[in-house]
C-alpha cells in the first residue's frame, strides 16, 4: 500500500514537471495553429536544439540515479528514490533557464492550451506510473529511476495529448462557427469583404478600413486574426448592431481553409492582393496555392451582387480576372487599367502618385513608403469607390494613413533611421523593402533570418536574396541559422559586391552587434522576425 501512495504521488510530481519541461513542445503546437504538420516539421529539423537539451537532461539524470542505486541498493530499495531528489533538481534548473530566456511569441493561456495542457498532465501521468511498473521487473539496479528517462518522451506525448483531445477541439470549433454563422444573419444588411492573398492583406485590411470608415461604421479583424476561430472572436466579440461594413481577413495554409472562412463569413465583395509562393511548405505546389485562392472568387460569384477587386501587377491575379463571373475591378501600378496610378515617387518621407478612375486623375500622396502601398491603396480605393466612397474622402483619407506595425514601418531612431520590415517576408516584401532602402543616403543595413515556408524553392529563394541584398546593402547581418547558408552564398555570387557579412545567432546577438557597426546617418532594415518555431 505504501509502495501504490509513493508511486501515485511521485507520478503527479513527475507529470507536474514534465507539463513545465514541454513548455516549448506546447508552445510549438500553438505557432503550428495546432497542426501536427508544422509540429513535426520543427521536431525533424536538425536546429531545433531544444530536443538535445531534453535527451542531455535525461541521461545526466538517468546516470547519476544508476550510480546511486549500483552503490546503495544492495541496503534497500527505498535508497532508489534518492537517485530522483537529483533528477529533479537538475530538472527544475532546466525549467528554470526555460523560462527566463526571452521568447518572441511565448505561450499563449488560452482555453484549449489550457485543455491541452490538462489532457497532458493527466497522460503524464500514467506514462510515469507505468514507467515506475515496468521498473520493478527490471534490474534492481534500474528501479524507479527510469522514470528520469521520461523528459524524451514528450515529443511523443504532446501529439499524443493532442490527438486525444481532438475530436472535443473539432466539436468546440463547429460550436463557435454555428454562433458566429447565426449571429452574422441577425444583420441582412451588413456588408461583408473577404480579403486574402500570399502577401498584402493585412496592409490592405487596415487601409480599406481607414478609408471606408469616412462614410461607414467598420468593424475590422484586427491584428492578423484571419483563422476560423480568430474570425469567430471577431464576430462574437467585435461585431456590434451598429457596425455596417464588416472587413473579414482570410488567412489560408492548405487547400479548402478560405471556401471553409467563405462559408462562414459569406462575404459578397472580395479583394485578392497577390500570389506568389508563400507557404509552399505546407500547400506543396504552385498550384494548390492558386486554387485556394480562388475559391474566394468562386464564393463571391455565387451572389449575384458579388464583386472582386484583382491585383493587375501579378500574373495569376490576371488570370483570376480573366476567369472571374461576376462584377470585376482590375488595378495596377504599372498598366492602365480599371483603376490605375501613375507618375509615382517614392521618397523616404512618403510617396505621391496620380490616380487615375473613369478617365479622371487625382493627385494623391501619402506617408506610406513604397510602390506596394501604392498597390494596396489601389485595391482599397477600389472597394470604396464601389460602395460610393466621395472620391474626395478617399484621396483625404489616403493622406492621413498611417503605416501598419511592422510592415515597412519607418521609424526614426535618434542618429539613424529604421525600417521596420519584420512581421514577415516573402519575395515581394524583399523586392519592395530593399527598393525603399535604397532611397536612404548613408550605410545601409540589413537584419534578417532570410524567407521561411518557401518548401523546395527556399534555398533558392534565399540565394536569390542574398544577391539582391548585395545589390543595395554595405552591411548584412544574417540572424538564426535557418537560411544563413544560402543567403551568405546568394550575397558572394556578385563578385563586384563589397557586402560585409556578419552572421548572429538569434535577434538579441544581432541588436548586439548592430550597435557595433551602425554609425550616424546609417538605416537600417529589419527584414522578417521568424517565430520560435524556426529559432
Amino acid at each position: 500500500m505504501l509502495d501504490l501512495i509513493l508511486y501515485i504521488v511521485l507520478s503527479i510530481i513527475n507529470a507536474t514537471l514534465l507539463c513545465l519541461v514541454g513548455y516549448k513542445f506546447l508552445q510549438i503546437l500553438q505557432l503550428s495553429d495546432y497542426k501536427l504538420v508544422g509540429y513535426i516539421e520543427w521536431a525533424k529539423d536538425t536546429k531545433a536544439k531544444y530536443l538535445s537539451r531534453i535527451v542531455f537532461l535525461a541521461f545526466l539524470s538517468f546516470a547519476c540515479a544508476i550510480v546511486i542505486n549500483a552503490c546503495f541498493i544492495r541496503y534497500s530499495n527505498y535508497i532508489a528514490y534518492s537517485g530522483l531528489i537529483l533528477y529533479v533538481i537538475l530538472t527544475i534548473i532546466f525549467i528554470s533557464n526555460l523560462f527566463s530566456a526571452k521568447k518572441k511569441t511565448p505561450l499563449r493561456s488560452t482555453y484549449r492550451m489550457n485543455r491541452l495542457i490538462t489532457t497532458l498532465f493527466i497522460v503524464c501521468a500514467f506514462t510515469t506510473f507505468g514507467l515506475i511498473e515496468l521498473s520493478t521487473i527490471l534490474p534492481n539496479i534500474l528501479y524507479i529511476n527510469i522514470i528520469t528517462l521520461s523528459p524524451i518522451l514528450l515529443i511523443f506525448l504532446v501529439p499524443l495529448a493532442h490527438i486525444l483531445i481532438y475530436p472535443f477541439e473539432e466539436l468546440n470549433k463547429l460550436r463557435h462557427i454555428n454562433k458566429a454563422k447565426r449571429k452574422l444573419k441577425k444583420y441582412p444588411y451588413l456588408i461583408k469583404i473577404g480579403i486574402t492573398g500570399s502577401y498584402g492583406k493585412t496592409s490592405t485590411k487596415y487601409i480599406l478600413n481607414s478609408i471606408l470608415s469616412s462614410k461607414y461604421n467598420v468593424c475590422m479583424s484586427p491584428h492578423s486574426f484571419n483563422t476560423p476561430m480568430g474570425l469567430c472572436k471577431v464576430v462574437d466579440k467585435y461585431l456590434e448592431p451598429y457596425h455596417e461594413v464588416l472587413i473579414a481577413e482570410m488567412g489560408a495554409n492548405a487547400c479548402g481553409d478560405i471556401s471553409f472562412l467563405c462559408n462562414m463569413i459569406e462575404p459578397k465583395i472580395g479583394i485578392i492582393t497577390g500570389v506568389s509562393n508563400q507557404h509552399l511548405r505546407t500547400f506543396y505546389s504552385i498550384n494548390n496555392i492558386k486554387n485556394t485562392k480562388f475559391e474566394l472568387v468562386k464564393s463571391i460569384q455565387k451572389n449575384e451582387e458579388g464583386y472582386m477587386s484583382f491585383n493587375g501587377d501579378n500574373e495569376t491575379c490576371k488570370e483570376f480576372y480573366e476567369n472571374c463571373k461576376c462584377e470585376k475591378v482590375l488595378v495596377s501600378t504599372k498598366e492602365k487599367t480599371d483603376i490605375y496610378a501613375k507618375d509615382i515617387k517614392v521618397t523616404t518621407q512618403g510617396t505621391t502618385f496620380t490616380l487615375v478612375y473613369d478617365n479622371k486623375s487625382y493627385a494623391c500622396e501619402t506617408s506610406l513608403i513604397g510602390k506596394h502601398n501604392i498597390q494596396n491603396i489601389l485595391l482599397a480605393t477600389s472597394i470604396a469607390l464601389k460602395l460610393n466612397v466621395p472620391i474626395q474622402s478617399i484621396i483625404e483619407s489616403i493622406k492621413e494613413l498611417e503605416p501598419v506595425a511592422h510592415r515597412l514601418e519607418l521609424k526614426n531612431a535618434g542618429k539613424y533611421t529604421i525600417l521596420d520590415d519584420s512581421y514577415n517576408s516573402s519575395v515581394q516584401g524583399y523586392k519592395s523593402a530593399l527598393e525603399v532602402l535604397s532611397l536612404f543616403e548613408g550605410k545601409k543595413i540589413i537584419v534578417t533570418p532570410g524567407l521561411v515556408e518557401l518548401g523546395l524553392e527556399e534555398k533558392q529563394c534565399n540565394k536569390d536574396f542574398g544577391l539582391a541584398i548585395s545589390k543595395i546593402c554595405d552591411i548584412c547581418i544574417v540572424v538564426n541559422q535557418a537560411n544563413a547558408k544560402e543567403i551568405i552564398e546568394g550575397i558572394k555570387s556578385n563578385e563586384e559586391s563589397k557586402t560585409q557579412i556578419i552572421e548572429a545567432i538569434n535577434l538579441a546577438d544581432a541588436r548586439l552587434k548592430l550597435n557595433e557597426c551602425v554609425e550616424e546617418n546609417a538605416c537600417i532594415l529589419f527584414e522578417n522576425d521568424l517565430p520560435d518555431n524556426y529559432t
